[in-house]
């Protein structure tokens, strides 16, 4: 086999790989009645900050930072911060994105944060953060889980390695 054959041959193996790890590495979530694209997640800890010149890596710290003015302003916004992309096949009615987490100092209790959505569009976006004083005093998130729900029925849900 030639140079010149066997260039077009790797190029095409290499492509075939790439593509199977990235469907592997995919996030999404399919759901009997919906799809979780992907959970966003961002931890801003204190006394951290990224030693980087590039912008982008230094946005998301400034982001959430951004408008705290004094000591105690900024030390209430250190702690997770959860993005969550989600669909519904059915968007007649109303849901309920509920994020579960656990928390490091708190043991096995399981805390809830919900938001219902009344106008549900064709792509979502839910907003859930654990900070200030839960951050402070419960610790860091060590495992959670996503659901959207209508009713008492589960349209799709997403969950950490570490949820049980």
């Amino acid at each position: 086999m030639t140079t010149a054959t066997r260039t077009p041959s790797l190029r095409l193996g290499c492509l075939a790989i790439l593509t199977l790890f990235l469907s592997a590495c995919s996030s999404a979530v399919d759901g009997p009645g919906g799809r979780i694209g992907k959970v966003k997640y961002y931890h801003l800890m204190p006394d951290y900050t990224p030693r980087s010149v590039d912008p982008t890596i230094l946005f998301e710290r400034q982001h959430h930072v951004y408008g705290a003015v004094t000591k105690e302003q900024i030390m209430d916004r250190f702690g997770h911060y959860y993005t969550v992309f989600w669909k519904a096949d059915d968007r007649s009615e109303p849901v309920t994105v509920r994020f579960e987490y656990q928390q490091a100092l708190s043991g096995l209790n399981k805390r809830v944060q919900e938001q219902i959505i009344d106008d549900i569009r064709r792509s979502n976006i839910s907003k859930f953060q654990v900070t200030g004083q839960e951050y402070q005093k419960s610790g860091r998130v060590t495992a959670w889980r996503v659901s959207v729900l209508r009713g008492k029925e589960e349209l799709v849900s997403q969950q950490s390695a570490l949820w049980n």
